[in-house]
C-alpha cells in the first residue's frame, strides 16, 4: 500500500509529492502527458512576495529562502512597473502602500521603457524585488526529489474512480488500481471533481481564464532589461519573455474545468487597453494561449485534510500565485502530515484550513 498519492501535476502537486517522499512511498498521478501541461505551464513565472491576499503573501515571503538558494537559486532579475493614468493619484498612493514600491518620475521611467506614452501614463511606480522564475526547472527538480526518495512520477493517468477502504483509498488509473493510505488532492482546475469522485464535499472552487498573447518587441527594443509593466486596476500587464513581449488581458472569466483557449475578443480588448499607454501598435501576434486560475471562495489557498475525512488532503486554490508560494505551502503540507510545527504564524494558518468552509 502506497502511503501518499497526489493527484495532479503540476507545481502544487509536484511540490507537495516532493516533501511527502521523504515522509513514506509517494505516487504522483499526472493526467496528461508531461508535468506542468495546466495552469503551471501558462504562468506568468513572476515572484513578487507582496502580491496577493494575506496568506498568499505569507506562503510567498515564506518561500523566499527556497528561491534565492535551494539548487542554486530559481529566480532571476526582471522588476515590476505599475503605470497610472493622469488624475488617478489617489488609486495610485493606494497601489505603492499596497505592493511597497516607489514613484520614480517619467524620465527615470523611459530610461526603462522607452515606449511609454506620456501623454496617458500620469504616475509611475518601480521596484527591483521582482524575479523570473525557471518554471519548468523548479517543477523538474520537485519531480526529481519525489525519484530520489524512492517514490514514482506517471504522466498519462487519468483517474476514473476512487474508492474509500477501511485502509484508505483504493484509486483507479488507466485500469490499474492503486491503494493509499492518504489521497492528496491537487488537481488544478479539477480539484471539486477529483473531490466529488472520492465522496468528499466539494468546496466552491472557480476556475477563472486568462489569456496571454506574445507579440514580437516593441519597436525592435532590446526587452532583456525591461520590467513587468501592470496597470494599477490589472486590467492589463505586459512582461518580457525571450526576445518578446507577454500581453495579457488580465481577465478572471469563471469557466469549467476544461483545456483553456483565449477568447479572440478579451484579448483583442487588452491589447487595445495596453497599446493606450505606448507608443508602439500592436501589429502582429505571434502566438496565444490560456489558463484557468482556480480560487476557493475567498480567494485564499486551500492547505489541509477535509472536514469530512482527515485522508482526503487538499492542496488547492493556488489561484494564480502557484509558483511563487509552492516552496512553503508544499512545506506547510508536509509538517501537517508529519505532525511537526509550522513555521507560519496562526492567522496564516487559520486563513488555509478547509474547516473555514464547514
Amino acid at each position: 500500500m502506497i502511503d501518499f498519492l497526489v493527484i495532479g501535476g503540476g507545481i502544487a502537486g509536484t511540490s507537495a509529492a516532493a516533501r511527502l517522499a521523504s515522509l513514506g512511498s509517494t505516487l504522483l498521478l499526472e493526467r496528461e502527458p508531461a508535468l506542468g501541461y495546466h495552469a503551471s505551464g501558462r504562468s506568468a513565472a513572476l515572484y513578487e512576495s507582496n502580491y496577493g491576499l494575506a496568506s498568499t503573501v505569507a506562503l510567498s515571503k515564506a518561500s523566499a529562502e527556497y528561491f534565492h538558494h535551494a539548487h542554486g537559486g530559481f529566480l532571476s532579475p526582471r522588476g515590476l512597473m505599475f503605470i497610472a493614468s493622469h488624475g488617478e493619484q489617489d488609486a495610485f498612493a493606494k497601489a505603492c502602500d499596497t505592493f511597497q514600491v516607489d514613484p520614480i518620475d517619467m524620465d527615470a521611467a523611459l530610461a526603462k521603457v522607452p515606449i511609454l506614452n506620456p501623454d496617458t501614463v500620469g504616475q509611475v511606480a518601480y521596484h527591483e524585488a521582482a524575479f523570473d522564475i525557471d518554471t519548468d526547472r523548479m517543477i523538474q527538480t520537485f519531480a526529481k526529489e519525489v525519484r530520489t526518495h524512492g517514490g514514482s512520477v506517471k504522466t498519462g493517468q487519468t483517474v476514473t474512480s476512487i474508492t474509500r477502504t477501511p485502509q484508505g483509498w483504493d484509486i483507479t488509473a488507466n485500469d490499474e488500481t492503486y491503494s493509499a493510505r492518504m489521497l492528496v488532492n491537487a488537481a488544478g482546475a479539477w480539484v471539486d471533481e477529483i473531490a466529488k469522485m472520492a465522496g468528499i464535499a466539494p468546496l466552491g472552487f472557480t476556475p477563472l481564464r486568462r489569456s496571454m498573447a506574445r507579440i514580437p518587441a516593441p519597436g525592435g527594443h532590446d526587452l532583456s532589461g525591461w520590467p513587468m509593466i501592470l496597470d494599477i486596476h490589472e486590467t492589463w500587464y505586459a512582461k518580457p519573455d525571450a526576445g518578446s513581449l507577454l500581453v495579457s488581458p488580465a481577465e478572471e472569466d469563471p469557466m469549467p474545468p476544461f483545456d483553456a483557449w483565449p477568447d479572440d475578443m478579451v484579448l483583442a480588448e487588452g491589447i487595445a487597453r495596453y497599446q493606450e499607454y505606448v507608443t508602439e501598435d500592436v501589429t502582429q501576434l505571434s502566438a496565444s494561449w490560456a489558463g484557468l486560475r482556480t480560487f476557493s471562495p475567498d480567494r485564499n489557498l486551500v492547505l489541509g485534510p477535509a472536514t469530512d475525512d482527515a485522508a482526503f488532503f487538499w492542496v488547492a486554490g493556488q489561484g494564480g500565485y502557484g509558483f511563487q508560494s509552492a516552496p512553503a505551502a508544499s512545506q506547510y503540507v508536509a509538517d501537517q502530515i508529519a505532525g511537526r510545527p509550522s513555521e507560519l504564524d496562526q492567522q496564516t494558518r487559520d486563513a488555509l484550513n478547509p474547516q473555514r468552509f464547514s
